[in-house]
């Protein structure tokens, strides 16, 4: 993921109902250590970063990630899923105090929240079946082209152009279509579809694609604008989570690799 921000206030849902429900006030920190919990959002929908297990547990990299920064600064962590189309504008309207779920960091988003972090680095990156005789962008003209809905990835599609697009939910989907030879080809992040080849087979192969756009982003922990201390609070989390050990331990066991 990486996962993306669709162009302009509109394009998040962000209306003038979402702006007022999210007024100027005090650095949320103190607020936060007062309620005694940090309410933290993902999309739940992001194998391995997040997602839902069996035991209807929401798991992976990114809640681990999240409940160790919240233990860290002294709260309790609650996971939240939402749709990720919807992700950004839920936050301005203080519905959750982060988003812990694999983020890229763009001027775009930039504008209207902060960022703590990266907290890793990630590409964009095409995928085709395995069986697939296609091996360039070029020859994707005028195929079928499957993208989550609300990614960089779903913009980068549209204003390239030149194919038809059809936009799922998340990751999970996209592997299936792809693999069922609904689409073509799939653009998604590099990270987590290599992990879903190594650990179930996943039959689906890379293209070669070493000048594509957004090949290497940072990723962070998104907070509402206006919050110094709180920013101060999580970084210092992180980087003494880096720093000790506890970063690169939650990295292997949930992506089999250190990826800051």
């Amino acid at each position: 993921m990486l996962k993306g921000f669709l162009t302009g206030i509109l394009a998040l849902g962000l209306g003038a109902s979402v702006m007022a429900a999210a007024p100027a006030q005090a650095d949320e920190l103190a607020a936060i250590k007062k309620a005694g919990e940090m309410r933290i959002a993902m999309s739940g929908a992001y194998p391995p970063f997040n997602f839902v297990n069996d035991k209807n547990e929401v798991v992976g990299f990114d809640p681990a990630i999240g409940r160790e920064i919240a233990r860290r600064i002294g709260v309790e962590p609650v996971i939240v899923t939402t749709a990720w189309d919807g992700i950004i504008a839920g936050l301005l309207a203080a519905k959750y105090d982060t988003i812990v779920g694999s983020m890229s960091i763009t001027p775009k988003r930039q504008e209207v929240i902060d960022f703590v972090g990266p907290y890793y680095r990630a590409g964009r990156a095409v995928f085709v079946p395995e069986e697939s005789s296609i091996q360039s962008l070029d020859e994707l003209k005028g195929k079928t082209l499957g993208v989550t809905l609300g990614e960089t990835h779903e913009k980068w599609a549209r204003e390239k152009g030149g194919w038809d697009i059809r936009t799922y939910k998340g990751l999970p989907e996209l592997l299936l279509e792809v693999q069922s030879g609904r689409v073509d080809a799939i653009v998604v992040d590099n990270i987590p579809v290599r992990v879903a080849m190594q650990k179930n087979g996943a039959k689906v192969r890379q293209l070669d694609t070493p000048d594509i756009e957004g090949g290497n982003v940072a990723v962070g922990i998104a907070i509402r604008k206006g919050n110094p201390e709180l920013k101060a609070a999580m970084q210092k989390a992180l980087d003494d989570m880096m720093a000790d050990g506890t970063y690169e331990k939650i990295a292997l066991e949930w992506i089999g690799a250190d990826i800051r």
